[in-house]
């Protein structure tokens, strides 16, 4: 595959020599362009050579165009190949396509279709060497660390912490806004742990008040109106296993109580008992609130919010990552897609580029809402722009979607410096010129110019 920066390189079969060298001259100047006269010496270039997109002739003399494709074919990483054939065998051109061309142009070539054809094949190259990439990535994370992706030095973070501190005892904080995938750090830390028991998960805020201390420890048998048999709470459920404590902060303050005497002393009694019951159970809490505000207002127990916080784990939000959202969107791609019968979808570049600028106030779980919205409505096996709910694509600055669709990433901190130093050179340098091609004012591009220090 050709290196960053260079020129995509393309490999011309064809025994006509007047063909071959006007075609080669009209390409060069965007193209790294090599030449063979025959079949036989372009067999030998592939061989010993790697390039981007092959152009062979049907008909030459000896090795044809069909043994050109085979050995295009066979290579580890095929470059897309397309078929120059005389106008009567269009049908030889269409079985070629059969076993594996990418595309065919009758002669004599018309050099604005042929453009068009290669752009069309070094794009689908391109894309397909992406989504290796990001599947290799995207394999990758799911090993270093179950339900966690990304590859970022962010959530790395995140996961090289979430390794060392699974096989201890220690009770765990995970804080992060709302949708940033709270829930599945506290799922990795219970599976790296070797803990035999279950992963049980409370959801705080949606426990009545009334039913707190029931629920979290159960209750005996008529212990209060209503309790017409025992009832074993979550903390026995989960005995040996990790309990996940989510939304910490919504826990009243009489259960604190409680629940701190559980975390020193791993013992309860149900309500209505007298029973001591010993539990083995690692607690995992999670909030999206500022706890040490809430310890401040007494609205928390100070020394419960020590004992919760012996390791805490900060989950950045999506804006903060946004080199994963890639890898993210094709994870959950693959899995809603299969769930819905439709295995196999792929998303465009645009489609892509404008994901990826969009800001995601809802972190993660927004985007995982948005592909699955985008799987269901597309009628299609790609997602195109068009799939891509219009509240999303309108989520960032308009100059910046539209021309980020040009760019080469998806890093949009990357893509803006590159999109506004275009501007200013096809602008000539002038500064409220560029601003009106990018879609923004002048002083959005003044400020972004010193935030990316561009003189």
């Amino acid at each position: 595959m050709t290196k960053p920066n260079a020129k995509p390189s393309i490999l011309i079969v064809d025994d006509e020599r007047g063909s071959r060298e006007v075609l080669a001259r009209f390409l060069r100047p965007e193209y790294d362009v090599t030449t063979a006269e025959d079949g036989e010496i372009g067999v030998n270039l592939l061989s010993r050579n790697t390039y981007d997109l092959v152009l062979t002739d049907i008909r030459m003399p000896g090795i044809g165009g069909f043994d050109v494709l085979k050995k295009t074919l066979s290579l580890p990483d095929p470059p897309p190949c397309i078929l120059f054939t005389a106008y009567g065998s269009i049908d030889t051109a269409v079985e070629a396509m059969k076993l594996g061309a990418f595309d065919f142009v009758t002669k004599p070539v018309d050099i604005d279709q042929l453009e068009i054809r290669i752009k069309r094949a070094l794009e689908t190259r391109s894309i397909k060497t992406e989504n290796a990439e990001l599947k290799r990535k995207l394999d990758e994370s799911r090993r270093v660390v179950p339900h966690i992706l990304g590859d970022s030095p962010a959530i790395r973070q995140v996961m090289d912490t979430v390794q060392q501190i699974a096989p201890t005892r220690s009770s765990v904080l995970i804080q992060g806004e709302s949708g940033t995938g709270k829930e599945l750090v506290a799922r990795a830390l219970h599976e790296l742990s070797g803990r035999k028991g279950d992963f049980v998960a409370i959801h705080c805020a949606a426990i009545p008040e009334t039913l707190f201390e029931s629920e979290l420890f159960g209750h005996e048998k008529g212990a209060f109106t209503g309790a017409v048999e025992q009832h074993k709470g979550f903390f026995e459920k989960a005995d040996g296993g990790t309990i996940f404590l989510d939304e910490i902060g919504e826990v009243p303050l009489p259960v604190q109580v409680k629940l701190l005497r559980v975390l020193e002393t791993r013992s309860f009694e149900r309500v209505g008992g007298t029973q001591n019951i010993s539990v083995d159970v690692r607690i995992v809490s999670a909030t999206n609130r500022d706890l040490e505000q809430m310890v401040a207002s007494g609205a928390f127990r100070e020394d419960l919010y020590y004992r919760l916080n012996v390791v805490k784990i900060l989950i950045p939000p999506l804006r903060e990552r946004t080199s994963d959202i890639p890898i993210l969107v094709r994870g959950f791609l693959a899995q809603i897609a299969a769930e819905n019968g439709k295995e196999n979808m792929t998303i465009s570049e645009p489609a892509m580029a404008a994901l990826c600028a969009a800001r995601w106030p809802g972190n993660i779980r927004e985007l995982r809402n948005c592909v699955e919205n985008m799987v269901v409505l597309c009628r299609t096996g790609e997602i195109g722009l068009e799939n891509v709910p219009v509240n999303i694509r309108e989520s960032s600055s308009p100059g910046i979607t539209r021309n980020i669709l040009a760019a080469p990433s998806c890093d949009l901190e990357k893509n803006e410096r590159i999109l506004i130093e275009r501007a200013l050179n096809e602008c000539g340098g002038n500064r409220s010129r560029a601003a009106e091609k990018l879609g923004i004012s002048r002083r959005t591009l003044h400020r972004k110019l010193k935030l990316y220090n561009i003189e």
